[in-house]
């Protein structure tokens, strides 16, 4: 016993140490570390013991200098407590740039708030949070804070660093555990960090000193394949009651299923007589899905639910039925059951969902990897999968949140990590057709319908419940190359069978066409300029990622006005590269009508930093030709 805990209590005061030895003043900081740095952590100290499969205490010490207002962010000094996690103590000191102390921060003057905000979460978790309101910068804050909770199930990561644009001094994270608990590790990008590990019996420490900011860069991978961190684990786990394994993902999928979801799953005899008639002698198991999945989305709205078990067990199916409303789990849970008295086969999938694609580890099994849940239906070799928390999203769509990743498949017996589908670039296509004239003195007025499928469907498919005011504001900034735009017409058909969105417009513009003299230049491409170019890096640091692939094609007719002659227009042109595929074509049908096309290819994929100058000059490229011009003449 005394082997066991002397570790933790010298790495201990050692931190007390450390931290009575900072200066607080921000005057001398290392001019590195203040190099795009919105904010500097001075020194972290994170001290987890797991005391028992039932016991779990978080000790933190966090001195940060804040250089401006979008460090505020960076400072943390906040707690979360319900039924099961406690805030033991709580404070934080003020320091202003020279070190001198200006406000102490007792818990009495934190605020404490509900989760809850009375229509989207339901919870009985509360927070504490530092209210301040900075006067000056730099500023420093010394905040600490110690937590108990007897829920082992999710151990918190450490991040080397927490944000873009802010630095570390020196940061340490220490766990110590039981021997009999199975505790695990995994270390993620912290290769050539300079990480110092200690690694004994029933002890782990990680600690780093002087890392520099680091600023965002365009295209940069996602938070969790760039930023360097580690994940822990116990393969013994206790959670709100119910003792678990995490030993492979099957084992934990069972054990998931079986002590949270098994006994959730009764519906009324009334709702089940009632789905059974709504879907009649239907036998096709996706048309009957389809039936049950409207009826959920008519019935249901979505509420963030965390009382009691909320944060993995669902509520009650027939309590969801009976309320009309839930969470993810809890309305996933629901159209399962539905389902399932009609015949069809599906199953809970936790996800980690975000418009960053975040896959599970498949070597690394830990509960904190997923925070979303939807439905998977088997549909021959495939999957369907349904959102159940958007009461609007055509039946089988995923879009951004939840597209090309590993989620966990829940079973009673053995679950599985698949992934989610991919929707290639072809099948995330935005298919322009449309006309315009433009008058002699350089007006025009046209119409256009865009269709979008894929992941355009989901740029756009919300239009249709803004209000005209916002649509209007969105259209005028889509059309930015378009000064006095008028929308004299538009319409929205959602066809979600075909999960297509199509916009049908009607424009005009003054002095589109710059007139001067007898002379007037315009550019062709009314509808579809693509002017992003990414920032230029004189020393890119990381590899970047194109994520999703797209495609556009434009076919437009272009109607010369008759008092004018074409002069000249853009030789056709086309770029093939690794990234994509870029093409225009000018073809004159007669001498006052010119028929454009364009299509453009953006292909997904992974690429060295040696290659973002290059990608860079495709976009460039590529806005460059969207932005020709043809030239008239007055006759």
């Amino acid at each position: 016993m005394r082997c066991k805990f002397f570790l933790p209590v010298f790495f201990l005061f050692f931190n007390i140490i450390n931290a009575q030895n900072i200066d607080y003043s921000s005057l001398l900081l290392p001019e590195n570390l203040k190099e795009n740095a919105n904010s500097i952590v001075r020194f972290q100290s994170i001290d987890v013991t797991i005391s028992s499969q039932k016991s779990i205490s978080i000790k933190v010490y966090k001195v940060i200098t804040v250089l401006n207002s979008k460090g505020l962010s960076n400072i943390d000094a906040r707690e979360y407590y319900n039924k099961s996690e406690k805030v033991n103590s709580i404070e934080a000191t003020i320091y202003n740039s020279i070190g001198k102390e200006i406000k102490k921060i007792k818990r009495k003057d934190f605020l404490d708030q509900s989760v809850a905000d009375g229509f989207s979460v339901l919870t009985d978790g509360r927070f504490l949070a530092m209210d301040y309101t900075p006067t000056e910068y730099p500023f420093t804050v010394a905040y600490e804070s110690e937590t108990q909770s007897q829920n082992t199930a999710a151990i918190p990561a450490w991040f080397l660093l927490d944000d873009y644009f802010e630095s570390v001094q020196k940061s340490q994270f220490n766990i110590s555990y039981p021997s009999d608990l199975g505790f695990k590790y995994k270390e993620y990008n912290t290769e050539n960090r300079n990480v110092l590990k200690t690694e004994k019996t029933n002890f782990l420490s990680f600690s780093v000193e002087n890392i520099p900011a680091e600023r965002y860069e365009d295209l940069a991978l996602s938070a969790n394949k760039t930023f360097p961190h580690v994940l822990f684990g116990l393969n013994n786990f206790y959670y709100e009651g119910y003792s678990g394994k995490t030993n492979t993902w099957n084992e934990f999928s069972s054990w998931y299923y079986n002590s949270l979801i098994k006994d959730t799953e009764e519906l009324s005899k009334e709702t089940q007589v009632k789905i059974k008639d709504l879907v009649g002698s239907e036998t096709d198991p996706v048309k009957k899905a389809k039936i049950v999945y409207k009826y959920m989305q008519d019935k249901t709205r979505y509420v963030s639910v965390q009382l009691g078990i909320g944060g993995l067990k669902p509520m009650l199916a027939d309590d969801v039925d009976r309320l009309g409303y839930g969470d993810c789990k809890a309305l996933s849970n629901y159209t399962r059951m539905l389902l399932k008295t009609v015949g069809v086969e599906s199953f809970l999938t936790i996800i980690y969902g975000g418009r960053e694609i975040t896959d599970f580890d498949k070597d690394f099994v830990s509960l904190s990897q997923g925070n979303h849940m939807i439905l998977a239906i088997p549909n021959n070799d495939k999957m369907l999968f349904l959102e159940c928390t958007n009461q609007t999203v055509p039946f089988g769509y995923q879009g951004h949140f939840t597209d090309d990743r590993y989620a966990l498949l829940l079973k009673p017996e053995k679950g599985e990590l698949i992934k989610t589908n991919e929707y290639t670039e072809k099948n995330s296509s935005q298919i322009s057709k449309g006309s315009y004239s433009i008058d002699e003195l350089g007006a025009i007025s046209g119409n256009v319908f865009i269709k979008s499928k894929g992941v355009q469907y989901d740029d756009k498919y919300r239009l249709e419940t803004l209000s005209k005011e916002k649509i209007e504001e969105y259209y005028k900034d889509y059309f930015s190359w378009i000064n006095n735009l008028k929308i004299e017409k538009i319409k929205f058909t959602n066809d979600k069978e075909n999960i297509e969105f199509t916009e049908d417009l009607k424009i005009n513009a003054s002095n589109y066409g710059n007139l001067n003299g007898s002379v007037m230049i315009i550019p062709i491409n009314v509808f579809d300029q693509n002017s992003n170019v990414p920032q230029r890096y004189r020393n890119r640091k990381n590899p970047f990622e194109i994520s999703r692939g797209y495609y556009d094609e434009d076919e437009i007719e272009v109607n010369l006005p008759e008092a004018f002659v074409l002069d000249a227009k853009p030789d056709n042109y086309e770029i093939k590269d690794k990234f994509g595929t870029y093409k225009i074509e000018l073809v004159l049908v007669n001498p006052t009508k010119i028929l454009y096309k364009r299509s453009l290819i953006i292909n997904k994929g992974f690429y060295d930093k040696s290659e973002y100058e290059n990608y860079r000059k495709f976009r460039e490229q590529i806005a460059k030709a969207d932005n020709s011009k043809i030239v008239l003449i007055k006759k």
